[in-house]
């Protein structure tokens, strides 16, 4: 059993845990009654249509600068002073270990990994399926093998075998400098697992990315706690911040693991932050509201605190948003 000199882990039990608990921990009969719904789901418009895609050609992504992109799911482009950073690629037609089971990709990539700019660090935010895919990472490292990736505790070795040449693993709050970025993970609530006999083997994570005049705060994946108040206390308000706002329902099963569009927002103030693009919906039918749901809901709870709509925006896939790097 590997064992991990982190606070975050529990050397007893061999896993990582967040200080709450493990409140994604779901019974059998959880499980069993979840995929029932899932399988005998009423007909949803949106997983037959996607949703609409703004392309981009290579050459236009060559000259990618002082921009940011959402590519879909949880995967993001972003560059600001001659530093490129991708989080969570996932460019498979599945969010699954399966090319034949699993969710379905509903809307296309905006663009080909072949197309993609030079790019210094990808960082993972866990070992999920429609977070971290195998096909994804070894074409990039095929194209680009100098990238840095960047990844929670216990992931390394993974990334290692599928071809990348430069990981680096560390612990929430551990900072590494890339390049004139200050870079490191922080806590959200969570859970990892690739098969039967892996849960919660290597760590989760949401990432702070402090440029010396512009931060980025990617959530990654999680349900709603209070390690957002804790993270601006200790690394400051961002600039901009990525927030999930997709697979919600049922709500009884999914709050421990994923943000609702109305706590969405309450992580937007409890970080402080001046901008957020609304991620993790519209690309993977995992859950059973809607597809179309999200950005709908987003708009209602910032109406409903006051919030404009400007603020915290939903991109479509492969939109792009420069002016946020204008307005810090």
């Amino acid at each position: 059993m590997v064992d991990y000199e982190s606070p975050n882990f529990n050397k007893e039990t061999g896993r990582f845990e967040h200080r709450s608990g493990d409140k994604n921990n779901k019974s059998f009969g959880d499980l069993f009654g979840w995929a029932a719904d899932y399988f005998t789901r009423e007909n949803d418009e949106a997983e037959n249509n996607g949703f609409p895609v703004v392309r981009s050609s290579k050459k236009q992504l060559k000259h990618f600068n002082e921009n940011v992109i959402w590519v879909g799911h949880s995967s993001l482009l972003i560059n600001h002073s001659n530093v490129t950073i991708l989080t969570d690629p996932q460019f498979a037609g599945r969010a699954s270990p399966f090319s034949f089971l699993g969710p379905k990709r509903v809307t296309p990539v905006p663009f080909p990994i072949a197309d993609l700019p030079i790019i210094d660090v990808v960082v993972i935010s866990h070992n999920h399926y429609d977070h971290l895919d195998e096909q994804s990472i070894r074409e990039i490292v095929t194209r680009q093998p100098q990238i840095k990736f960047l990844v929670p505790l216990g992931l390394k070795q993974l990334i290692l075998s599928w071809g990348a040449q430069d990981v680096t693993e560390l612990d929430w709050w551990q900072p590494i400098n890339v390049k004139g970025v200050k870079i490191q993970p922080t806590p959200v609530q969570h859970w990892s697992k690739r098969s039967a006999f892996d849960r919660n083997k290597t760590l989760w994570s949401g990432w702070m990315m402090n440029w010396p005049d512009f931060s980025f705060y990617f959530a990654g994946d999680t349900g709603y706690s209070d390690d957002f108040i804790e993270t601006a206390r200790r690394l400051g308000s961002p600039d901009l911040a990525a927030i999930p706002i997709g697979a919600y329902e049922p709500r009884d099963f999914m709050k421990s693991s994923h943000l609702n569009p109305e706590e969405a927002v309450t992580v937007f103030t409890d970080l402080g932050a001046k901008y957020a693009i609304g991620i993790h919906w519209g690309t993977f039918k995992l859950t059973l509201e809607p597809m179309d749901e999200p950005p709908e809901k987003l708009a209602e709870a910032l109406h409903k605190q006051k919030l404009s709509q400007r603020r915290f925006r939903v991109l479509k896939h492969g939109e792009s948003w420069p002016e946020v790097f204008l307005q810090k």
